[in-house]
């Protein structure tokens, strides 16, 4: 389902979130830090390899070879781009119709266990405790990111983004860009000096960047150049809102470094 791009509460997947701690005060561990835009595949579930079990099936099924490397070729991808390249290697099906069997066979797979990325829970629930908003920029649609938002306590992000609720997919700006327009609508003054993405391709950093976002990197399936301008973290095992925090104090004084040099 296409969403109004100017309409910010458009999602019926958006929720509500409170925007302090229980106790009514602001975040002191993650002063500063007012947001989180974070990506879903790869980064907040390891669901990479769903994807490629999906895409080797699909492929098989018109009696091509999948290979890991055309796999790895869509890590991050949207997935019009994605059914595109799986055309390319022999699907002979449209775009929309590859898109949603990919999508049925990998929530299939999601009923039978959800492979969190080590330490993402316990960081979303800290950013919630200290009042810290999130929001999921995906690029998986609105059926996929219901059963992984479905399984987080209620209020977990207060909006989400969705690959059909964009008309371009990351590595454009786009879907960062509308996540940061529904969080804003939601917390007055927010401003993009105060929000962290967290990803782990490099279409996803690369939206994440040019959509102005101080970007954190957590390599999944792929390795992510540090030329795009993100910090890099080996896990998010550990990982507080101070160490967001501190994420974005050094990028906005790289990025004001670089504009005074």
């Amino acid at each position: 389902m296409r969403l109004p791009a100017d309409d910010p509460t458009a999602d019926p997947t958006v929720r509500r979130a409170a925007s302090v701690r229980e106790d009514g005060g602001r975040p002191e561990e993650g002063a500063g830090l007012r947001a989180v835009l974070w990506d879903m595949d790869g980064t907040l579930v390891d669901t990479e390899p769903y994807w490629i079990t999906a895409e080797r099936e699909l492929v098989e099924r018109f009696g091509g070879v999948w290979t890991h490397e055309q796999a790895m070729r869509l890590v991050g991808q949207a997935l019009p781009t994605s059914a595109r390249l799986l055309q390319d290697g022999g699907v002979e099906l449209g775009v929309r119709e590859i898109i949603d069997t990919l999508t049925a066979r990998v929530v299939e797979q999601l009923g039978e266990a959800v492979p969190w990325r080590p330490g993402a829970r316990d960081l979303l629930a800290a950013l919630r405790a200290r009042g810290v908003e999130c929001a999921l920029v995906t690029m998986s649609e609105a059926p996929m990111a219901h059963r992984i938002v479905d399984h987080l306590p209620e209020g977990t992000f207060t909006a989400v983004v969705t690959g059909d609720s964009v008309s371009r997919g990351k590595p454009d700006p786009e879907p960062y860009r509308l996540g940061f327009e529904r969080l804003a609508h939601s917390v007055p003054g927010l401003a993009l000096a105060e929000c962290v993405a967290i990803e782990d391709s490099v279409p996803g950093a690369t939206s994440a960047v040019a959509a102005g976002l101080a970007t954190v990197v957590v390599p999944n399936a792929l390795a992510v150049p540090v030329h795009l301008g993100a910090r890099h973290w080996e896990t998010l095992e550990g990982r507080t809102p101070g160490d967001l925090a501190a994420a974005l104090r050094a990028s906005l004084a790289t990025a004001q470094a670089g504009s005074t040099a």
